[in-house]
């Protein structure tokens, strides 16, 4: 069976986000955890192999390099007809990178002059018009994405964002264009390309937007962007009903649940999550400065969360803040000291919760999801049911464990509390 897309994501959240749209839409996928090499068996009988990277907010060269050995894995070894570079909805990026120079990269090593840009997920409101980002009718640097502590979002124009991090020149096939169907939108690569745009910009402002942009970008070597834009194609290319596979996938049986949630992004909607979940749960705030100085602190942490009853809802260990006590960490800290040391001590949670039976983990933020599940050893995941657009639940392949990775920004208010209403039913 030929694997129609291999997907190279710069973060675990982001990896599982579009693995479950694209289950959701029909297509078979399976997502691998580490960096393939000449040992790593390719998967079988699957439309879609779904590559997890920590590339989003390390070195420019470090992402680069990681993003190309997946490429030639997946070119070389699973032959995959097309590759998407998969990066979050609300474009996280700095002036330097990472999704400038890898799509560059990328285009050199698959030998094309044009990369398509379509971050759009309108179901969770990331919408794209005029070449502008906007979240839930919001510009992208409006909308709470300006105080990342990370990737902080101050233009919300991807032309000109795209621009600023990469060799070439941007252009932009409009929503008047896209909405007149696949044979325009075609017509409108090839113009762009011929005169000379390297990265082409779409809008989109429905789900249903995508639809012809992913009819129109078959035969395109090199796709970037969101989990939209995956499940429209797995939809072009299964038939199934657009919107309607919310069902499919598979949930946490509820007898033997012992769960944990840990919190590390400090998104708008998660500090929302913590803030409802904190008011019916057991809630501890991990403190960054005992992160950074003291080595027992991950095991204090682990005997709280055991002391808590393990009937009911799970107890939650967050670092998220907003932005005016974040600002206050950063710089009394520094950001990337804070970040690496909160990230670190997650990780050393997990395993000791692990070895006592924990095997349930729900996690708010791409950097924290990606330290947990390095720290759990997990390599392979199944995709599950969807808790909410673009979070499914996943399972280890080899542990049996089920794990939900929550991108910053996605989920209800309730997120936590619903995850787990779910296999508690």
């Amino acid at each position: 069976m030929t694997v129609k897309l291999g997907v190279i994501a710069d973060d675990f959240t982001g990896a599982t986000d579009i693995a479950g749209f694209m289950v959701q839409n029909g297509w078979r996928v399976v997502q691998l955890l580490n960096e393939p090499d000449e040992n790593t068996a390719v998967p079988q009988d699957v439309d879609a192999i779904v590559i997890s990277l920590k590339s989003r907010s390390c070195p420019v060269d470090t992402a680069i390099n990681a993003s190309l050995n997946a490429c030639r894995w997946l070119k070389q070894q699973a032959h995959c007809q097309q590759i998407f570079f998969k990066y979050c909805s609300t474009f996280d990026s700095t002036e330097k990178g990472n999704i400038g120079p890898v799509t560059d990269a990328l285009m050199q090593q698959l030998d094309t002059q044009v990369a398509l840009i379509c971050p759009a997920l309108p179901i969770n409101g990331r919408t794209v018009v005029h070449g502008h980002l906007f979240v839930n009718g919001q510009l992208l640097n409006e909308s709470g994405m300006q105080h990342h502590p990370v990737t902080p979002m101050t233009d919300a124009n991807l032309l000109r964002v795209m621009e600023k991090q990469s060799e070439g020149k941007a252009g932009l096939i409009p929503l008047s264009d896209i909405q007149q169907g696949d044979a325009l939108i075609k017509q409108r690569l090839a113009t762009l390309a011929e005169q000379g745009a390297s990265y082409i910009v779409v809008d989109s402002l429905t789900m249903n937007d995508l639809l012809p942009i992913a009819k129109a970008v078959k035969e395109m070597p090199l796709l970037t962007g969101g989990s939209g834009l995956g499940a429209a194609l797995a939809n072009v290319d299964t038939g199934c009903e657009w919107g309607a596979g919310g069902s499919r996938g598979e949930i946490p049986a509820s007898q033997g649940r012992k769960t944990i949630i840990l919190s590390g992004s400090c998104s708008v909607m998660t500090n929302k999550q913590v803030q409802s979940y904190q008011q019916i749960a057991p809630a501890k705030v991990v403190d960054v400065g005992e992160c950074i100085a003291n080595p027992e602190y991950a095991q204090q942490l682990a005997n709280w969360v055991q002391e808590q009853k393990i009937t009911g809802l799970a107890p939650l260990l967050y670092a998220t803040q907003p932005p005016e006590i974040l600002k206050k960490i950063q710089e009394n800290y520094g950001a990337e000291v804070a970040s690496s040391a909160v990230e670190n001590v997650f990780g050393e949670v997990v395993k000791l919760l692990q070895a006592q039976g924990y095997n349930t983990f729900i996690i708010a933020g791409g950097e924290t999801s990606g330290k947990v599940v390095q720290s759990l050893g997990t390599e392979q995941l199944s995709i599950g049911a969807p808790i909410a657009p673009g979070v499914p639940w996943v399972q280890d392949l080899t542990s049996g464990h089920w794990l939900a990775l929550k991108s910053g920004n996605f989920g209800q208010e309730n997120f936590f509390q619903y995850a787990q209403e779910m296999f508690n039913e």
